[in-house]
């Protein structure tokens, strides 16, 4: 932390003398954020925090790729995004949520050295995490499982519900798999680092099981804790495409 920067109270007073309100950082918090939206104030206060907490990233090890489940499992699937690029290719506006949130194409095969075969996978498990994010938590973006093993990739089509298949709050989609929960409770969550925080990575693991998932005792929307408890001794083989986006 930048022990430079004077308290985020005093800044943020400063910021409504300056605005001539008489409204100051004790007020109450709906009044408070009400007059920094109308005064168009929020985004330097959010680049301010963003600046402050700088430092608070790189939460790597809480990645599910880091985690004790993928030990000892190869990396052994190549990921890419054709329409994005190689892994680490910068995201454009539009993939974030200060564009329209869109969800990048992805493809995958097996890798050249890789000890299984494709008869081998029954099934992929999709999830996205940004670890840079300023929070003592890895935000959970977009969550996919019961992905079939036929299919070698993943588009924005793909994301959409499948009106056909909606029973039991179960939430299936047009590619033909089912809908995990993540921290917005969306379809997919692009990209929306704070104002200042720097690049943030989004990692796409891509996670490959030698059984289906049996989804009897899950919730119809299945969470991370759940899908990682039930996934047990079942993953042979993952892969990863890291997109990055900063908002300056």
């Amino acid at each position: 932390m930048d022990k430079s920067l004077p308290s985020a109270r005093l800044f943020l007073n400063s910021l409504l003398r300056l605005s001539s309100t008489s409204i100051t950082a004790s007020s109450p918090p709906n009044i408070l954020i009400s007059a920094l939206s109308t005064m168009g104030l929020l985004q330097y206060l959010e680049y301010y925090l963003a600046r402050l907490l700088y430092n608070n990233r790189g939460r790597d090890a809480k990645l599910l790729i880091n985690s004790a489940l993928l030990k000892d499992i190869p990396k052994n699937i190549h990921v890419e995004s054709p329409d994005v690029g190689p892994s680490e290719s910068q995201f454009a506006i539009e993939y974030s949520q200060y564009g329209e949130s869109r969800f990048p194409q992805l493809s995958w095969s097996l890798a050249p050295d890789a000890k299984i075969t494709q008869a081998d996978i029954k099934e992929y498990m999709l999830l996205i995490e940004d670890p840079d994010a300023p929070l003592p938590l890895v935000p959970n973006h977009g969550m996919y499982y019961a992905i079939p093993a036929t299919k070698t990739s993943i588009g924005p089509d793909d994301l959409k519900l499948d009106p056909e298949r909606q029973s039991g709050g179960e939430k299936w989609l047009k590619g033909g798999f089912r809908l995990g929960k993540n921290l917005r409770g969306s379809l997919y969550s692009g990209p929306r680092p704070p104002v200042g925080h720097g690049p943030h990575r989004y990692f796409f693991q891509l996670i490959a099981l030698k059984e289906k998932i049996d989804s009897t005792n899950l919730s119809p929307v299945a969470t991370k804790s759940e899908l990682v408890e039930h996934i047990k001794d079942k993953v042979i083989g993952y892969g990863v495409w890291i997109g990055v986006f900063e908002r300056k």
